[in-house]
């Protein structure tokens, strides 16, 4: 390839997971963004976007929100404009994030969940079925870096936490 290169512009991350069965609480997952800084790159988030929010000039938004898994194709889906978003921000950093208001939930506990992110609606860059973090209630998905071009580049990577959904949005961008 040469030096030629638009970089990633829009990123689309897509989350799924089947119904909890009959007769017990629904299980809800939900997909959440923190926009860092480049002051702050690994502290606090300038802001989050989920599932009763977006960001404050439109270019990280919840395009679907599903409370329990009920739904055909991708239960939640997110985009991101990167290539729109101001140049103060160097870092977003996307999770996904079990509720507990029915009780202690993880990964291993939730029936087929899925993760995909893709960029131009086309290329997938990750895919995941949180295999790797069966213990955790939160994990971490995606992380997209801005380089000193201006070109945004992803970190690949699934990582668990073990936080509840307050607490994780706080501590999901700290270096690992």
């Amino acid at each position: 390839m040469t030096g030629f290169s638009k970089g990633i512009r829009k990123v689309e991350v897509g989350l799924k997971w089947d119904p909890s069965p009959s007769g017990q609480p629904p299980t809800d997952l939900d997909l959440v963004a923190a926009t860092f800084v480049s002051g702050d790159a690994y502290g606090t988030p300038a802001y989050l976007v989920h599932f009763d929010s977006r960001s404050p000039d439109g270019t990280i938004f919840l395009n679907r929100d599903s409370t329990d898994g009920r739904g055909f194709g991708w239960d939640e889906v997110m985009t991101l404009e990167l290539d729109r978003l101001d140049g103060r921000y160097t870092r977003v950093v996307v999770g996904v994030v079990i509720q507990q208001q029915f009780g202690h939930k993880t990964f291993v506990n939730i029936l087929n969940p899925a993760m995909r992110i893709r960029v131009e609606r086309y290329t997938v860059l990750a895919q995941d079925d949180f295999g790797s973090v069966p213990g955790a209630t939160a994990a971490t998905i995606a992380e997209f870096v801005r380089d000193a071009s201006g070109e945004w580049t992803f970190r690949p990577g699934v990582h668990g936490f073990e936080e509840d959904p307050a607490t994780f949005t706080r501590v999901m961008g700290r270096a690992r």
